[in-house]
């Protein structure tokens, strides 16, 4: 872990929109952060890379009325500690481990229900938290999903010329050096120009190099063709979804998104032909940042209309 936290839990207190208490679970090796607000029926959001729980800000605000919020940090990520991956570890998978770790706590400990649990995913947080879900039956009774992909690149899929090059050694060092990750994200993957103000609460955690270290890992992990380590368990993932054509699920997708394209969008509907399907053509990779006001209200519509009363 890291010698010093990367940022403190209060002067995350500091950023816009960001008025929650931190919280800290305890691995053994290293102490994952989180937000938990509000009381109900969890809701439980898992960010990708390079961000942190900071972009679900809004909707934990809009939601916590009524339901209790769950956003961790990533190990490696946001406010959480700096793991140590062993070389050649699948990322995806032992993220999905410690979201494992943090639920039984909650459960265990913190009177979280065994079930009942909503699950809003985006980015690399799909492939980590629907492999939880699959992981643990039963828990997750609904599925918000939010620009990402669980599955094999459909045919024809051809990622950016950023992912490309990110996978290149030099590149990738130079990427790690600069902070280029996060940059681009910031700059690539919204339609609106963010606020300086929050620009700078998505960099905070990652302004010093030996804190970014897992962003330029997270990118190189995913596999892009069947030559890659990693396909085998995209496949198996994709397979896995067959269990959330069972349960309510919201598809909110932002048209503009470089990364996760048409193609990628016409394979979740494929996979999950059930989905509410919520299109938003001015919106970017990032879609809760260029239509919040519009997005958390039509998840808590979704929500209010699949509620089925208590746990």
């Amino acid at each position: 872990m890291s010698p010093e936290p990367p940022l403190s839990a209060e002067q995350a207190r500091r950023f816009p929109d960001y008025p929650f208490q931190g919280r800290w679970f305890d691995h053994g090796a290293a102490h994952q952060h989180y937000v938990d607000e509000g009381e109900g029926k969890p809701v439980l959001m898992v960010h990708g890379n390079p961000t942190w729980s900071y972009m679900w800000r809004r909707l934990v605000l809009g939601l916590r009325g009524r339901y209790r919020c769950i956003a961790p940090d990533h190990l490696g990520m946001g406010l959480s500690d700096r793991a140590r991956d062993l070389p050649g570890a699948r990322l995806a998978e032992s993220r999905a481990e410690d979201l494992g770790r943090l639920v039984e706590h909650l459960v265990a400990e913190r009177r979280a229900p065994a079930r009942g649990w909503t699950l809003v995913v985006h980015d690399w947080g799909g492939p980590v938290a629907l492999w939880w879900a699959h992981l643990h039956p039963g828990v997750v009774d609904r599925l918000v999903v939010l620009n990402t992909a669980a599955f094999p690149w459909p045919p024809g899929y051809r990622p950016p010329r950023s992912l490309l090059a990110l996978r290149q050694r030099s590149v990738g060092r130079v990427a790690h050096a600069s902070n280029a990750v996060v940059r681009m994200a910031l700059s690539g993957g919204v339609y609106r120009p963010l606020p300086p103000a929050v620009r700078a609460a998505y960099a905070a955690p990652y302004r010093r190099q030996r804190d970014r270290s897992a962003l330029v890992r997270v990118a190189q992990d995913i596999p892009l063709s069947p030559a890659d380590a990693g396909w085998p368990h995209a496949q198996r993932l994709g397979e896995a979804l067959v269990c959330f054509t069972q349960v309510p699920v919201f598809l909110g997708w932002g048209m503009r998104d470089p990364l996760y394209d048409d193609l990628v969008l016409a394979e979740w509907t494929r996979r999950l032909p059930g989905a509410a399907l919520h299109l938003y053509p001015y919106a970017g990779h990032y879609v809760l940042e260029d239509m919040a006001w519009q997005l958390v209200e039509d998840i808590r519509d979704f929500l209010a209309i699949t509620d089925h009363g208590p746990c």
